[in-house]
């Protein structure tokens, strides 16, 4: 099973930016799909963002579409969020996804954003 280990989260200040990192233990048809889910309390995982290895099929939810950009480096093994202009409605934790399919797979344990008024 590929593990994931995801950094960058934080706090922030609304309209502000943070950069998110996932680094996978290997690069596979198990992580053919790497994509950035979000979560908040009391509510479903729900999907973010989400590219290949190659960059080819790259996947945004409206709701981040034109602020979030989503970005792999295959030599480092790693997968990017870029988040700007965030909203107070971004905070959550963001966990990564590694699968044949975006959703299925494996799951990093997962970093807070947290953005402030």
């Amino acid at each position: 099973q590929v593990q994931l280990s995801e950094s960058g989260g934080g706090l922030v200040v609304a309209g502000g930016s943070l950069r998110l990192s996932c680094t996978a233990s290997e690069r596979s048809f198990a992580s053919y799909h790497m994509s950035w889910y979000r979560q908040t309390p009391g509510m479903e995982r729900e999907f973010v963002a989400s590219t290949t290895w190659s960059g080819s099929d790259t996947y945004y939810d409206d709701a981040v579409e034109g602020r979030f950009t989503i970005s792999a480096d295959s030599a480092k093994r790693t997968v990017y969020l870029q988040m700007d202009a965030l909203k107070l409605e971004d905070t959550a934790v963001y966990y990564c996804n590694a699968g044949a399919i975006p959703g299925e797979g494996s799951w990093g344990r997962g970093t807070q954003v947290t953005v402030s008024s």
